[in-house]
């Protein structure tokens, strides 16, 4: 089975910069940090979906960076990608773990599309069969994703959840970091 691991970055993903990081750096720490979580997993091939320019500095040699537009609707992101299943994470969560990836796939032998929710809102990652199916519309940044896709899907089961997670969206989150957590190298450091 071939699977896309692809880390979403968007310009508004630098908006959690803590003051005196400037936020062009703060965005390439986080979303650095957030490709290694992917490009660690077995049996993925991963790659870069940005609409910032310059970020194939921070992917490994060889990794496919598609660019695209500031607002483009997540549903023609995946349309992009190929192989028979995709993940897609959201470049602003350095310290997702990597088994809510495994288990995000793993959701997707008895459904359509599985979501990994953000606790305070919207969705750190979403996976699903390629195609994506038609009928779905999913969106990272709505207040309720799941419930939106649930609402879209034409029959009941057809999209599932793992645990949720947090993604750094503003200064307050940051204090959602784990430094317990190996990983998140980059962003760590401009923590202090």
């Amino acid at each position: 089975m071939t699977r896309a691991a692809a880390v979403l970055v968007r310009h508004s993903m630098a908006a959690a910069a803590p003051d005196g990081v400037e936020p062009r750096t703060w965005l390439e720490a986080v979303a650095e940090d957030t490709y290694e979580v992917v490009a660690g997993l077995d049996l993925v091939t991963p790659l870069l979906v940005t609409s910032v320019a310059g970020l194939d500095k921070i992917v490994w040699p060889g990794t496919e960076v598609v660019a695209i537009d500031e607002d483009e609707p997540l549903a023609s992101v995946v349309r992009r990608l190929k192989g028979e299943q995709a993940v897609v994470v959201s470049g602003d969560a350095p310290d997702l773990p990597p088994l809510l990836v495994g288990k995000l796939f793993r959701e997707l032998g008895r459904a359509e599309i599985s979501v990994c929710p953000d606790e305070r809102g919207g969705a750190v990652a979403l996976a699903c069969r390629l195609p994506m199916p038609g009928w779905a519309e999913p969106d990272l940044d709505a207040p309720d994703p799941v419930a939106d896709l649930r609402a879209q899907a034409p029959g009941r089961r057809m999209v599932a959840t793992v645990p949720g997670w947090h993604r750094l969206r503003g200064r307050d989150d940051l204090g959602l970091l784990d430094p317990g957590l190996e990983g998140w190298d980059s962003t760590r450091a401009l923590l202090g």
